[in-house]
């Protein structure tokens, strides 16, 4: 397995997801997409949950993929991808196709892969297929409105979880779902960010060299939904990374390591304050929702040194 990432060797890379689609401008998807097909040399297949990705880069005759690739319903990449593995060592096995060491991945939004789709990751990774999970969360259902999921930040804005006087934002706080695939037991687990992208990239190649099935959760900005202009994407993924609202971290066969630990942890604030669907926590009667997620980052990044025996 290569360990180092030289960007010329990179550029080398055929272009997977190609120009041309239609995600807005600073999507954070359409970057940890090129992201992660640029760090794997083999050939790959592609399944994609129904979402923005899906939507945009597929606008019927047209498609930026190039690479196999098959569309699924909301719910069911984890198992299209999994019945797509299966197919293809059964062909190998009885000698109708050659093999091909092909990596197989599947992408799905915080939506399909927090909420509806979790089940489906679930069985499959417990069957042990071979096999990357994405998911690329932008922390609501972008593509159909801006609803909250359970990705949400609390005290985010959403159409769902609205700002009023009564209940300012989403009232919980976002599930971790990377720890719940890690409690699966699988080999290799982790959490990334575009602004990182040495650090994703050398996930994503841990992740389809891991023997089995793999999972990464890889923070994607929308900034139709979060609220900022479109060329802050990647440091607005930075503040969350500095702020360890979005700590990134692996969990390898077991061992949970920290993979970037900032000189300086910054106040969550300094994250919410660069997002318009945070904008009324910075009113008087809604400051001590800050507080409150403040102690709970802090909560959650204290575990993690614990757990990463950095405590």
């Amino acid at each position: 397995m290569a360990t180092k990432l030289a960007l010329k060797e990179l550029i080398k890379q055929p272009m997977r997801l190609t120009p041309g689609h239609r995600l807005c401008a600073g999507c954070g998807a359409s970057i940890v997409v090129r992201q992660v097909l640029m760090a794997i040399d083999d050939p790959v297949v592609v399944t994609n949950a129904t979402g923005c990705l899906e939507v945009a880069t597929t606008i019927y005759p047209y498609t930026a993929w190039n690479v196999p690739w098959m569309h699924n319903a909301f719910e069911n990449a984890a198992s299209t991808i999994s019945g797509i593995e299966a197919a293809y060592r059964a062909l190998v096995r009885q000698g109708k196709i050659p093999e091909r060491n092909v990596k197989f991945i599947a992408f799905g939004g915080d939506g399909g892969t927090y909420d509806i789709g979790l089940q489906a990751l679930s069985g499959a990774v417990e069957r042990g297929h071979q096999f990357l999970y994405i998911c690329y969360d932008n922390g609501a259902y972008m593509n159909t409105g801006i609803q909250r999921s359970s990705a949400t930040p609390m005290g985010a804005h959403t159409t769902t979880s609205p700002a009023g006087k009564k209940i300012p934002g989403k009232q919980q706080f976002r599930k971790d779902l990377t720890a719940i695939m890690a409690a699966h037991g699988i080999p290799y687990v982790a959490q990334a960010a575009p602004s990182h992208w040495r650090d994703l990239m050398k996930k994503v190649r841990k992740a389809v060299d891991c023997g089995g099935p793999a999972f990464i959760n890889i923070l994607s900005s929308c900034n139709r939904g979060w609220r900022h202009a479109t060329d802050e994407t990647i440091d607005i993924t930075q503040l969350a990374v500095d702020t360890c609202y979005w700590p990134l971290y692996e969990v390898e066969d077991g061992e949970w390591r920290l993979t970037y630990k900032p000189k300086e942890k910054k106040p969550v604030e300094e994250w919410l304050k660069r997002q318009g669907r945070f904008r009324h926590l910075f009113r008087p009667e809604n400051r001590h929702i800050i507080d409150e997620l403040q102690a709970e980052v802090d909560r959650r990044w204290e575990r993690l040194l614990r757990l990463c025996g950095e405590a």
